[in-house]
């Protein structure tokens, strides 16, 4: 293979996207990037957002020849890029028949090594001369730039916003280095941090969505107009799906706190009658002192009534295990165990839904576009049930009330077949997409086996 030794070096960033590379190393050349882009043959095409436009999050895997090729180009040694980049080793799955020719495959940044963001571009600049564009893998829990008091956003959305203003909000960055010590405790008691902070940001993005019926919530909204420059103003509910993640942040930091302290699962184990079992109090201990461990002492009763949310599962499972009733290991125990339905919705699905509520007025919740296609399975099922325990509870047997019924439950019927065949052909794309079955299979909390037959069933296997 001709080699193209770079003129001039372009470092990459830690945790940076290749694609983003790619994109800044064109750009030190003066180059648009489909021209640089050009030197791959590349497998398939780049995605884009639904409405059109390229993804920010897009990301490219390499073959061996395209990975030499790239690193001539940025005039850096490989063992540089592949400690740089997370993408660097994954084209050799994907592209292992590929030799002689470099070649690329392109690929969601999100389904590749983890959640995608946007770099702050004065720490680019300062790191690199020049003050471009870069994507880079960031948990959610890393996404204050503490030097330049940013936000760094989600780059999987279709906005044109790369982070938020925080100098105004010097708790939120405080936030950020709170969090440094309590990933630590989180190790030391043997929980992941990132399954705490998950659990955390799903109890707390749910009292985000209760706040517009809190009258004596102050400090939101506040933060809200700040992050929004000033006043939010006739784009609000934009601005709660954007600015969500920063506004609650000090919140998400304190609830991953109060769930890692061992005295908090004590007044749990009290509020649940200490080995003497009633149903958990409405005013409760822990409800009490969390709602002041967040600055909101009225918060503890609403937090205790919210049935059938991620903060009571934990409480169960705290409970199980300190009665000796959880059983073996399993979801059911595990106080870190997030259901895929309590998971808090991403800026990207909410604006997918916010885009189309605009333009199809009164067309409701619209929640295909915000749901990920592997809880729609949950959905079918619920679906199914509801048939059932509609004709139970009312006992509709006959009669014009009786038709009424079988329309509706024939409509759900065929709405939950569209839901399954869009699910399966979600998987099978993935599959055939190159994701490993095994790791579909984990997405919609499915054995392999089961997935497996599923598709083949359909003569849909793609293989995997």
């Amino acid at each position: 293979m001709t080699r193209y030794p770079g003129l001039l070096r372009t470092a990459p960033l830690q945790g940076e996207t290749t694609s983003s590379l790619i994109c800044r190393i064109a750009l030190r050349y003066g180059m648009e990037a489909k021209v640089l882009r050009a030197c791959w043959k590349w497998r398939n095409y780049p995605p884009g957002h639904e409405g059109g436009g390229a993804r920010a999050d897009a990301e490219v895997l390499l073959n061996t020849a395209g990975r030499q090729l790239l690193a001539d180009m940025c005039g850096v040694e490989e063992a540089v890029l592949a400690r740089a980049l997370p993408s660097w080793a994954e084209g050799d799955a994907q592209l292992s028949a590929e030799a002689g020719d470099p070649v690329g495959l392109w690929r969601i940044g999100g389904a590749v090594a983890g959640p995608v963001a946007f770099g702050c571009r004065l720490c680019t600049a300062r790191r690199t001369g020049a003050a471009a564009r870069a994507v880079q893998y960031v948990p959610r829990w890393e996404r204050v730039c503490v030097r330049h008091g940013r936000w760094l956003l989600d780059a999987d959305a279709n906005q044109p916003l790369e982070h938020l203003d925080l100098r105004a909000l010097p708790e939120v960055v405080a936030a950020q280095r709170r969090w440094v010590s309590l990933a630590r405790r989180a190790v030391r008691a043997g929980a992941e941090p990132e399954r705490v902070f998950a659990l955390a940001r799903a109890v707390v993005a749910g009292w985000w969505e209760q706040a517009y019926g809190w009258e004596r919530e102050t400090v939101w909204p506040r933060r809200l107009h700040q992050v929004a420059g000033g006043d939010a103003g006739g784009e609000l509910e934009r601005w709660r799906i954007v600015g969500r993640d920063a506004i609650v942040f000090p919140e998400v930091v304190a609830v991953a706190d109060v769930l890692l302290n061992p005295a908090m699962a004590e007044l749990v184990w009290a509020d649940s009658g200490a080995g003497r079992p009633w149903a958990l109090p409405a005013d409760g201990m822990f409800c009490r002192r969390l709602g002041e461990r967040v600055g909101r002492p009225w918060l503890g009763p609403l937090a205790a009534t919210d049935h059938g949310g991620p903060l009571l599962a934990w409480m169960g499972s705290v409970i199980r295990l300190r009665r000796g009733a959880g059983g073996p290991p399993g979801y059911d125990n595990d106080p870190w165990w997030l259901r895929q339905e309590h998971q808090a919705a991403t800026m990207a699905g909410q604006l997918r839904v916010l885009g189309k509520e605009k333009k199809a007025p009164g067309s409701g919740v619209m929640w295909r576009a915000a749901v990920p296609a592997e809880q729609r399975r949950l959905i079918t099922s619920t679906l199914d049930s509801a048939q059932e325990q509609l004709v139970q509870l009312h006992g509709v047997q006959t009669g014009p009330t009786a038709d009424v019924a079988r329309r509706m439950l024939r409509g759900l019927g065929h709405s939950a077949g569209l839901i399954e065949n869009a699910w399966k052909r979600t998987a099978l794309a993935a599959v055939n997409g190159g994701v490993p079955l095994e790791e579909v299979a984990r997405w919609v909390d499915m054995p392999v086996e089961v997935l497996r037959e599923m598709l083949t069933a359909d003569g849909q296997d793609g293989g995997g």
